[in-house]
């Protein structure tokens, strides 16, 4: 019997994948994997031809059994990430257009604001000496009420959002439970109820918030987001914009805490700050898997992937290709030629993309100016899957500057 490419019931695989991609890369840049029923490519090029044809879609279908996953289905199937031309594109418009409104800019402040707050906070109760989690303390804590303020989520129902997008996000993982199942359904219609309720008191009363401009956003041809688009938007916005935004802050704060060497050079240098944060994201890409769907016969990477067939894009792996990062496996936060594809590719491109960097922005240079020093005060804590990759825990000890 032929070994998988990757062997995800390999605890150590999934803790640090990157050792088996280069040896899978080094096999082939395209292999098919019979447990997980698909195509995977592990190279930079093959990767982005995967994100980029158009002959490869997002193509939804209803997880089974369908009658006990109503709520998941319906948030996936009205779903940008899930759509293709035509639908793809005028939802893209939409939200883009309620976007253009100014909201991130309108958010710096704010942000950098709150990320300021968190750092004091967690530098107050480390004091130097006690080991704080700076993923339950700020990582967590920054991006959900990043969303939240975008949203304009009352303040006192924004402890509800991160455990409902928690549920859900699992079921993005091989090998899940009926458990696991069942709680991403439950959160499903909680969060789709609760956005519901929301999105009608904005009609009745709109703000100056996101949620109220993709209510009542409509297009040069007088389009508009149906009830279960505009839902389905708001939950996409905090599942996919959060969980990426942690996973980099824990990852990212890790990587530079094992390599002080880079961590002194951001420090001495915080022009090097927004080059560092697009190296942590290609260093630990916080997702580490997207599939399409071949909708007709495509030749990729020396096999033919045939329609109906999936493939999926490795992103940490074609994040680390030596065919195009030179020293892929080195941290270098300034590294000039970076062209990873954390961010997806193609029509696919992460709408959030620049909140997410004036996010990261924020965090990491708050953890930079208000403090002197950075240590990890025991092992970090890994989750435990590979597609959305991340910690659970990150125990630092932070010294007041």
């Amino acid at each position: 019997m032929v070994p998988p490419p990757l062997d995800l019931t390999d605890p150590a695989v999934v803790a640090d994948p990157y050792p088996a991609f280069a040896a899978a890369r080094a096999q082939a840049p395209v292999q098919w994997h019979e447990g997980m029923g698909l195509w995977l490519a592990f190279t930079h090029a093959e990767s982005g031809a995967v994100l980029r044809d158009r002959r490869l879609g997002r193509i939804w279908r209803d997880r089974e059994p369908a009658a006990r996953l109503g709520s998941f289905n319906l948030v996936h199937r009205n779903a940008i990430l899930e759509m293709e031309p035509p639908d793809h594109t005028r939802l893209r418009r939409l939200i883009s257009t309620a976007f253009a409104r100014g909201h991130v800019e309108r958010l710096r402040p704010w942000v950098q604001d709150l990320a300021d707050s968190l750092v004091d906070g967690l530098v107050e109760r480390s004091a130097g000496s006690a080991p704080v989690d700076v993923l339950g303390g700020m990582a967590e804590e920054l991006p959900v009420a990043v969303i939240a303020e975008l949203l304009g989520v009352p303040g006192t129902d924004r402890p509800l959002l991160r455990p409902w997008s928690n549920a859900i996000v699992k079921m993005y993982e091989y090998g899940r439970t009926t458990q696991v199942e069942d709680d991403a359904e439950r959160a499903a219609a909680e969060f789709v109820g609760y956005l519901r309720e929301l999105a009608a008191d904005r009609r009745r009363a709109p703000g100056e918030d996101l949620l109220t401009h993709l209510v009542t956003v409509r297009d040069s041809d007088g389009d508009r987001l149906t009830e279960d688009e505009l839902v389905t938007t708001c939950i996409l916005l905090l599942n996919a914009g959060h969980e990426a935004t942690v996973g980099v802050s824990g990852n990212g704060l890790l990587a530079l805490l094992e390599h002080p060497d880079q961590l002194a050079r951001l420090r001495a240098d915080t022009a090097l700050l927004p080059t560092a944060i697009e190296e942590l994201m290609r260093y630990d890409s916080p997702l580490q898997l997207f599939e399409r769907t071949a909708t007709e016969d495509v030749a990729i990477g020396g096999v033919t992937v045939a329609a109906g067939e999936k493939i999926a894009a490795l992103l940490g792996a074609a994040n680390r290709d030596p065919a195009v990062f030179a020293d892929a496996d080195t941290l270098d936060v300034g590294r000039a030629d970076n062209p990873h594809i954390t961010f997806g590719a193609g029509v696919h491109f992460c709408i959030g993309a620049p909140l997410a960097r004036v996010e990261l922005q924020a965090s990491f240079g708050a953890l930079l100016r208000r403090t002197s020093s950075l240590e990890l005060g025991a092992p970090a804590r890994r989750r435990p899957e590979f597609v959305i990759r991340g910690l659970q825990e990150l125990p630092v000890v932070l010294t007041r500057a």
